[in-house]
């Protein structure tokens, strides 16, 4: 156990789980989406649901999604604060099944069009979950540079992927595939020791049967 799991994070909120990774569920969809949002359906479940409006994990989520860290101060103001940046946002709860307690699932939508669909888990500590991505499974925890490839499900775009990272001296510490079907719908998730160049998305877009590509570096301003 670190002592980040004991002490907890730097945060404003009552609670690490309710509040901290509420935000930093909203921070990574919102690099997730690889823009500022313009409209969010948020569905929280479980604890998050039925506790998270006296927690704040409303305002929370909000925040993220703004770009906000834990320990920002604006946080409990962020209603008034989407509605000045042109974030209009929605809310109704689920049950996931089989899902964490302090789950949410986030239905974004970007100024360019682009479309994000992502549940997360806040799992302890201030620390989060992505369990799926555009409706395929996935398993990370956004706290490592991370490129997300969604590709049809055909030979050759593992291999495009590492070489494009072995090219740019980008080494993978860990790599993710899944699929909701033979020759369906795929996704990559390969965290990586460096930065990911930026580049890399306009190199891959042109490989036949990739669909969409996510960098999300930590040094991201957003």
């Amino acid at each position: 156990m670190r002592l980040f799991d004991i002490l907890g994070p730097i945060m404003v909120g009552p609670s690490s789980s309710h509040t901290a990774g509420a935000v930093r569920i909203g921070l990574t969809a919102r690099k997730l989406l690889g823009e500022a949002p313009v409209h969010a359906d948020i569905s929280p479940h479980g604890s998050f649901a039925l506790t998270g409006h006296g927690h704040g994990t409303d305002c929370a989520l909000i925040a993220g999604l703004l770009g906000m860290q834990p320990d920002d101060l604006r946080i409990p103001n962020s209603y008034a604060l989407a509605e000045q940046e042109g974030l209009s946002f929605t809310f109704s709860t689920v049950q996931i099944r089989n899902a964490h307690p302090n789950t949410a699932r986030l239905q974004l939508t970007g100024a360019s069009g682009r479309t994000l669909d992502v549940v997360a888990e806040s799992i302890g500590g201030g620390r989060i979950r992505v369990s799926s991505i555009d409706g395929i499974e996935a398993n990370f925890s956004g706290e490592h540079n991370t490129l997300i490839v969604h590709n049809q499900d055909t030979p050759g775009h593992v291999a495009a992927v590492t070489s494009a990272l072995m090219q740019r001296h980008v080494n993978i510490a860990t790599m993710q595939l899944f699929r909701n079907a033979q020759g369906g719908y795929a996704v990559m998730i390969l965290e990586c020791d460096q930065p990911i160049p930026t580049d890399i998305e306009q190199w891959l877009s042109h490989i036949d049967g990739i669909q969409k590509i996510t960098i999300f570096n930590q040094e991201d301003p957003s």
